[in-house]
């Protein structure tokens, strides 16, 4: 007989015993003394059985104690990334606590459908970058929460990242300084380049544009206007992309002396691209970023930046996933002065 198509039914004909007796060994074994069990689960063991089909039992008993992560990005680009990388360590803090288990999901999948009938819930990490994924979360049934962006009837943790952003922007802005933004994701572009005229995506639930707009709201308390030649997208917080909007915005003309980053990863990219330069900061380049990542501290200059605590928000996710909460949750963040402006 194939031991890997083995059912209760052939394990309790070869051992003898009911399919009961079996099952209680593996699912209940209050039901059996202990020396009994442990005999059949070595009689299991020696024909290699390893129990009753995993996947009929969640969908019977309703419940898997896997919690799914559907990431922005990738999972290769998200596990590399030092702030997402920080926040699954706090979600994942949390679970193995409550005995859970996490299942990461890429953000360009096709269909979270794969999945769903085998988790007990979702946390919605970013705008998944398939928007599917974030429309089939809506309408699916188990519990559901948003991080790092919203979703209309779901409940979200986030900063103020409006507020967060003006705040930055306000303390490195002369009144008569030029502005450049470097921004993450802000067009429908997978290169690195200015907006220009180009229409904005997800404009109502992404983080980027309440940075951004945290970032307009400073400029133009200076008396200041900043055109969106002067505003680069950037599609993913990844170095090489952050490194070509470095070359692009040191080599302008006129070139600025005020830049405020959406990420740390990007303004450090930027740092370095000065320095190599030659550009001396900040007597001659102001530099903001976005996280406050431990590289940002290490850096010299170091970087004055806006400080979350990633994995006490995955923590925060994973707890109001668990307790089934369903209001919004907004968590403080810190300007973090260092020495770029």
């Amino acid at each position: 007989m194939n031991k890997n198509k083995l059912t209760l039914k052939d394990v309790a004909l070869q051992l003898g015993v009911s399919t009961a007796t079996i099952s209680n060994a593996f699912n209940r074994p209050d039901q059996l003394s202990a020396a009994r069990r442990e005999a059949i689960l070595a009689e299991c063991e020696k024909i290699g059985y390893t129990g009753p089909n995993k996947a009929a039992q969640i969908l019977r008993k309703g419940r898997s104690n896997i919690v799914a992560l559907i990431l922005a990005d990738s999972i290769a680009y998200t596990v590399s990334d030092p702030v997402a990388s920080t926040f699954i360590k706090g979600v994942s803090r949390i679970l193995q606590q409550q005995g859970k288990h996490l299942l990461l999901y890429a953000g360009d999948s096709e269909s979270i459908l794969d999945v769903v009938d085998f988790v007990d819930g979702f946390i919605c990490y970013g705008a998944p970058r398939n928007p599917k994924l974030a429309e089939e979360v809506v309408r699916q049934t188990k519990p559901a929460i948003t991080v790092d962006f919203n979703i209309d009837g779901l409940p979200s943790i986030n900063i103020d990242n409006e507020k967060a952003a003006y705040e930055v922007a306000s303390q490195a802005i002369a009144n008569d300084d030029h502005v450049a933004i470097l921004g993450l994701r802000l067009i429908d572009s997978p290169s690195t380049c200015r907006i220009y005229d180009s229409p904005l995506i997800e404009v109502e639930s992404s983080i980027s544009h309440r940075r951004l707009d945290g970032y307009i709201r400073a400029i133009e308390e200076k008396g200041l206007i900043i055109e969106n030649d002067w505003i680069w997208h950037i599609p993913e917080s990844d170095r090489s992309f952050a490194k070509q909007a470095a070359k692009e915005v040191l080599h302008s003309s006129p070139r600025p002396n005020t830049v405020l980053c959406m990420s740390d990863i990007i303004a450090l990219e930027l740092l370095q691209s000065a320095l190599s330069l030659g550009i001396k900061v900040p007597e001659e380049l102001k530099i903001t970023g976005f996280d406050g990542i431990e590289e940002a501290e290490r850096t010299r200059p170091n970087l004055t930046t806006v400080c979350q605590a990633s994995d006490k928000k995955g923590e925060m996710a994973a707890t109001a996933l668990l307790e089934s909460r369903d209001k919004d949750e907004i968590l403080p963040f810190e300007i973090k002065r260092g020495e770029t402006f």
